[in-house]
C-alpha cells in the first residue's frame, strides 16, 4: 500500500513479515523482537513453531493481526525422522523411552507404511503439544507429572513425500503438506509404531504457512538492520480471497457499516476482501446472503 492510501503511517505499520524462525527461540520471543523492531505494540503471529523447529512463522503487524483468521491455514513442512527410538516428546529433544534396532527396510515400504498417513486421518497430538485440556497447555501439564493421553482428531494431509531414505542411520526426509493442527511430530511417532520400531521427529523445517513461504522471509539479524525489512502488503497476501471494490459513493456507508450490495454469483459465508475506491484495503466482509455483504473488518471506520 502506497503513500497514496488512508495515510503514510498505515502503509507503513499495516502488514506481515514472514521471519525465517530461527532454532532455540519460542514463536512468542519473536513476536517480541518485532515489537521492538518497528515500534509497534500490536504485534501477533500467526501458526506457532516449537523452539526446535525453524522456517515460516508469518507476523502480521498493525491492524493486519485482525487479518490473520483470513489467511489460508495449510502449512508445508520439511522433517527428518529417526527411527528406532521412542521419546516422551515425540521428537529428540524429550526424553528416550526405549530404543530398539531398526529393520531393514526398502523404498517400497517405507511408501507402503506411509499411506497411512495420507488423506483424511485420525492423529492423537504430542503430550508436549500447546492442545488444550481442562483450559491448560498438555505441555504444562506434561512437564508437571501428568499422565496424558490426549484424543485423536481429525487432520488432513495433503501430501506426503519421502525424500530420501538412510537405511544406515535409520532416517528418512519427508515433506509434508497439511492442515492445520497436523503435528508431523505425531506422524514420526506412528509410523514408528507402524514398522515396530519406534520413531521420533529429528528435525522439522516450515516452508510454507498461511500462505507465505521461504522465499519471502527474512532473517532476525535484519530486524536490526536499517531500513527494516518491507512489510507484504495485506491484499497481496489475501491474493487468494474474491474482492469487492467500493465506489466512491459506497465508501461513507462501508465506513459506517452498512450492508453492501456485491456479486450476487457468491455463495453464502464466503470471505470477501473490499477495497477502497483509491486501491487500498478497507476491511472484510462475508457474504451474508445473495447479493449482500456483511462487514466484519472496517479499517477506516467512521467515529
Amino acid at each position: 500500500m502506497g503513500a497514496s492510501g488512508l495515510n503514510v503511517a498505515f502503509a507503513v505499520t499495516c502488514g506481515f513479515l514472514v521471519l525465517d524462525k530461527p532454532a532455540g527461540l519460542s514463536s512468542h520471543s519473536c513476536v517480541g523482537r518485532v515489537r521492538r523492531a518497528y515500534g509497534l505494540k500490536r504485534v501477533g503471529h500467526g501458526g506457532t513453531l516449537d523452539p526446535a523447529v525453524t522456517g515460516v512463522l508469518p507476523i502480521a503487524l498493525g491492524p493486519a493481526t485482525r487479518l490473520l483468521p483470513y489467511l489460508t491455514g495449510d502449512k508445508t513442512y520439511r522433517g527428518v525422522i529417526q527411527l528406532g527410538v521412542r521419546t516422551d516428546s515425540d521428537d529428540l529433544e524429550g526424553e528416550v523411552l526405549e530404543r530398539k534396532p531398526v529393520p531393514a527396510l526398502v523404498d517400497a515400504e517405507l511408501e507402503a507404511a506411509l499411506d497411512r498417513f495420507r488423506g483424511t486421518i485420525q492423529q492423537r497430538p504430542p503430550a508436549v503439544s500447546a492442545v488444550h485440556v481442562n483450559g491448560e497447555r498438555a505441555y504444562k501439564l506434561a512437564r508437571a507429572g501428568v499422565a496424558l493421553e490426549l484424543q485423536a482428531r481429525s487432520v488432513s494431509v495433503h501430501h506426503l513425500g519421502l525424500l530420501s531414505w538412510t537405511p544406515d542411520q535409520g532416517q528418512l526426509e519427508l515433506e509434508v503438506n497439511c492442515s492445520a493442527g497436523t503435528y508431523i511430530r505425531s506422524i514420526a511417532r506412528d509410523l514408528g509404531d507402524a514398522l515396530g520400531c519406534g520413531g521420533a521427529l529429528a528435525r522439522l523445517r516450515r516452508t510454507e504457512a498461511l500462505g507465505f513461504g521461504l522465499q519471502q522471509s527474512v532473517s532476525l539479524e535484519q530486524l536490526d538492520q536499517e531500513p527494516r525489512p518491507l512489510l507484504v502488503d495485506p491484499l497481496n497476501a489475501l491474493a487468494n480471497l474474491p474482492r469487492h471494490p467500493l465506489e466512491p459513493e459506497q465508501l461513507q456507508g462501508w465506513r459506517c457499516g452498512r450492508l453492501q450490495d456485491c456479486d450476487p454469483r457468491w455463495e453464502a459465508d464466503t470471505a470477501v476482501v473490499v477495497v477502497s475506491p483509491d486501491g487500498n484495503l478497507a476491511g472484510m466482509a462475508r457474504v451474508q446472503a445473495t447479493g449482500t455483504l456483511q462487514p466484519r473488518l472496517v479499517l477506516d471506520a467512521a467515529g
